[in-house]
């Protein structure tokens, strides 16, 4: 079973990771989504939010924009991150599991540029 974290704000992908209050996380078994959740960020900022998503067991992140420290960190933990996606998060998944996901991995984002538009 894989789960997967998808940054997380009404129904879509939020576009700064380290400011996303919730994720919404999918349990992926034989290419189906068997369970989903939405969940809060723990209270966790930029530097600690890559071992409490790999507490719950995620292995893929899915994210609008993200800053080469956040990206090294979940990088350490095993999590393979998957950036500049956006739209619904549900959508975003189906494309992940059927390998038509659309990112950019070249999407970076300054941590602390409190006006981000990392699209």
């Amino acid at each position: 079973m894989n789960t997967i974290a998808v940054t997380y704000e009404n129904g879509e992908v939020f576009q700064h990771f380290g400011r996303t209050q919730q994720f919404k996380v999918y349990q992926i078994e034989d290419g189906k989504v068997v369970s989903s959740e939405v969940i809060d960020n723990g209270g966790f900022g930029h530097g600690s939010l890559a071992g409490y998503l790999r507490s719950k067991g995620v292995t893929a992140l899915i994210c609008g924009g993200i800053g080469a420290g956040a990206r090294n960190m979940l990088g350490s933990e095993g999590i393979t991150v998957y950036p500049g996606a956006s739209g619904d998060v549900d959508k975003n998944v189906d494309a992940f599991i059927e390998g038509r996901l659309q990112y950019d991995p070249a999407t970076s984002c300054h941590e602390h540029d409190h006006d981000c538009h990392c699209h």
